[in-house]
């Protein structure tokens, strides 16, 4: 007879799965010692467990199959929890193995004792106890059905004992637990509502989310149908932003001009698989066609008047023939104009600035993207990069782009990064970090070397949480507490055996990246970036004007005007004379 743990490894190989990222612990070591044993499964050591939960997160989504994680009782597996949450609201299929003190002591205050089953439970689809060597076979395999069919997190309790406790082979089914797949539309009397709004309407705009991954052809026969512009959220941009002759950009607080300006403009807004939550970007007075595959979105963000329960591909496949072919482009073209000038200005920024240090992020991002592989995967922090990638990187149809889109937490782009990697070892991929991020989660550098993992990370040091500092601006309040006194991030990493250069002057960056894309290993270029670049988002707000005046008059108050004069030499004087 082989332990409960052995035969969880055998469940998860037999589903596909080939990896665990975790961090060892004494009430896992019948499961640790388990995938030692094991042939086709490798043990991803992290040294975070919430770095381990990021991994999977990266991993799950990237490949669409079953990631796993794992952490100790106690501290071990609450360390998971931020990363679960990530995964939950990104909604991957993640199975988080946490074990628990012994099932004796359990309710007594036992040491490092949790009540974990209730504590994940808001991060989950699926969340139980294993109470017994007997329950385990049922809650694991209804664990792992669950993260594969809500495409959520599951977490299976169990007592560090029961790992090691013996069951019958014929207790454990040998049968793979992978997703169903279904064609999912709504009805024929839906179908035709929707189909009426969007005849009527005179300029329709598509925006599209995460929702659409796998549907571009059907999306792009809509647009061509409907003559619309396609805004996509930033979930929908590797997806959508490719062999798109109607693409007018993105929207939201890191899009542009010309996807707000195509939206506002809507008198038919379809939206299609996207949770986007930023309702001051919706159009006030446009009908609302909505699709997703979870009813319970509908509605959500905005007010609809046509909501549609079904995938993105199989609705459009429906719609199509319902549809009455437009002639007329104004609306389109008007947009597509107002997209080439906004690209047109943003690009303009992502140059070497006459040599001027420090050194414009956009500028970082846009020699990132010409020098990157056709087929990399990016990573990118939560703060400033996120701007940068949603702004810079250019989609393709075989790049890959993953990060905290919806739960926003700082540290993501490293461990997402190990994920990546470890999901793709021929790849190439690339985090696109901040300094704050990095340091957030900085012993996962050592992960790179220790699991032989040439993820490529590009600092973008700005000695600051430069995003909070921004929503502070905003806000009219004088910045404190967001500096950071930095190390030279291109000697830390020379110190822990990775290939490390630091880049102070625009001459040395290009050469710089160059290298670091070629090296045969992890890699990492520290870029000290301008602090004071501001992110203005396409539509700026009464109260977030008036935040910058009363920020701009508190500044001088404080005594910080030499702030205030890098502001506007960073970004006002320096356009002028351009």
């Amino acid at each position: 007879m082989a332990t409960v743990a052995q035969h969880m490894i055998s469940a998860l190989q037999v589903s596909g799965v080939g990896r665990v990222y975790g961090l060892p612990g004494d009430s896992l070591n019948g499961f640790t010692d388990a995938i030692r044993r094991a042939d086709g499964i490798s043990w991803e050591h992290v040294r975070h467990e919430e770095a381990a939960a990021f991994a999977a997160t990266a991993d799950a989504a990237l490949t669409g199959r079953l990631a796993v994680c794992a952490g100790s009782c106690g501290p071990g597996n609450l360390h998971l929890i931020n990363g679960l949450y990530d995964a939950q609201r990104t909604r991957v299929p993640v199975l988080a193995v946490a074990a628990h003190i012994p099932i004796a002591e359990i309710g007594s205050g036992y040491f490092q004792e949790t009540h974990p089953e209730e504590l994940f439970r808001e991060c989950s689809v699926y969340c139980e106890l294993v109470s017994s060597p007997e329950s385990a076979p049922r809650i694991v395999e209804m664990a792992m059905r669950a993260a594969v069919e809500e495409k959520g997190v599951a977490v299976v309790v169990i007592p560090g004992e029961v790992f090691q406790s013996r069951l019958p082979d014929d207790r454990w089914s040998t049968r793979p637990v992978l997703p169903s797949r279904s064609v999912v539309r709504p009805d024929d009397t839906t179908l035709r509502r929707a189909a009426d709004v969007l005849n009527a309407g005179s300029r329709v705009t598509i925006l599209g989310g995460a929702g659409t991954g796998g549907a571009h052809h059907e999306v792009m026969r809509l647009a061509a149908t409907l003559q619309s512009p396609i805004v996509h959220a930033f979930r929908g941009k590797e997806h959508l932003e490719y062999d798109n002759p109607y693409d007018v950009g993105m929207t939201g607080l890191l899009g542009y001009a010309s996807g707000y300006k195509a939206i506002k403009e809507a008198d038919v807004l379809l939206m299609l698989g996207t949770d986007f939550p930023y309702t001051q970007f919706y159009p006030e007075d446009a009908a609302v066609i909505q699709v997703d595959i979870r009813g319970s979105h509908l509605g959500r963000r905005t007010p609809v008047d046509v909501g549609m329960v079904g995938s993105v591909a199989d609705t459009a496949e429906a719609l199509l023939p319902l549809l009455t072919p437009k002639t007329d482009r104004t609306h389109l073209d008007r947009s597509l104009r107002h997209y080439r000038r906004t690209r047109k200005s943003l690009d303009e920024l992502a140059v070497n600035d006459r040599d001027r240090t420090p050194i414009r992020p956009e500028y970082v991002a846009g020699v990132v993207n010409r020098s990157a592989a056709d087929d990399a995967v990016f990573t990118f922090d939560v703060g400033s990069p996120t701007t940068w990638a949603a702004r810079y990187l250019t989609m393709n149809g075989r790049r890959r782009l993953t990060g905290s889109f919806t739960h926003g937490t700082m540290a993501c782009a490293l461990p997402h990064a190990i994920g990546a990697q470890t999901a793709y070892p021929g790849r190439q991929v690339i985090a696109l970090a901040g300094d704050g991020g990095l340091t957030m989660l900085f012993g996962e550098l050592l992960t790179l070397v220790q699991n032989d993992l040439p993820v490529k990370v590009i600092v973008f040091n700005n000695s600051s949480l430069n995003f909070v500092e921004l929503e502070m601006k905003a806000a009219g309040v004088v910045n404190f507490g967001t500096g950071l006194d930095n190390p030279d991030f291109g000697a830390v990493a020379r110190a822990m055996g990775i290939w490390g250069r630091r880049v102070e002057q625009p001459g040395d960056l290009e050469p710089a990246i160059t290298e670091a894309l070629a090296h045969d290993g992890p890699a990492l270029v520290d870029v000290v970036v301008a602090r004071q670049e501001l992110t203005i988002p396409p539509a700026v707000s009464a109260e977030q004007a008036k935040g910058f005046t009363l920020y701009a008059i508190r500044t001088i108050l404080a005594g910080r005007g030499d702030e205030l004069l890098d502001l506007v030499t960073t970004n006002v004087a320096r356009r002028i004379l351009d």
